[in-house]
């Protein structure tokens, strides 16, 4: 399985950007779609998760701001990110959790950066 992200760029604080994440394969059911981010110097942090029935989760820091998505049927997930900051900086990760050969499993996307400049 791989997850292929995309939709990172540059945009001025107030702006907005939509991630999109693609997990492609063979013979996986997906339980849990996430975006992490890690800006420069600091630990990777949750931003959002989305189950496969649509029940999200929000950091603190991007609820109302923020807005993640789910296509069962493209194995897709999108990240809307609205009134962006300059604080929302940093390379954001596609995670996923999936149920493939008898096991559930992790699997991490390459990462697509985005910069919010003030």
């Amino acid at each position: 399985v791989q997850l292929q992200a995309s939709g990172g760029g540059l945009v001025q604080a107030g702006g907005s950007l939509r991630l999109s994440c693609v997990a492609s394969g063979s013979s996986f059911t997906i339980n849990t779609m996430a975006w992490y981010r890690q800006a420069p110097g600091k630990e990777r942090e949750l931003v959002a998760t989305i189950t496969s029935g649509g029940l999200t989760n929000y950091a603190d820091s991007v609820k109302g701001r923020f807005t993640i998505s789910i296509d069962n049927g493209k194995n897709t997930v999108y990240l809307q990110m609205n009134t962006l900051k300059p604080a929302d900086t940093g390379v954001h990760y596609c995670h996923a959790y999936l149920w493939r050969n008898g096991l559930f499993r992790n699997y991490w996307g390459q990462g697509t950066q985005v910069t919010v400049s003030s």
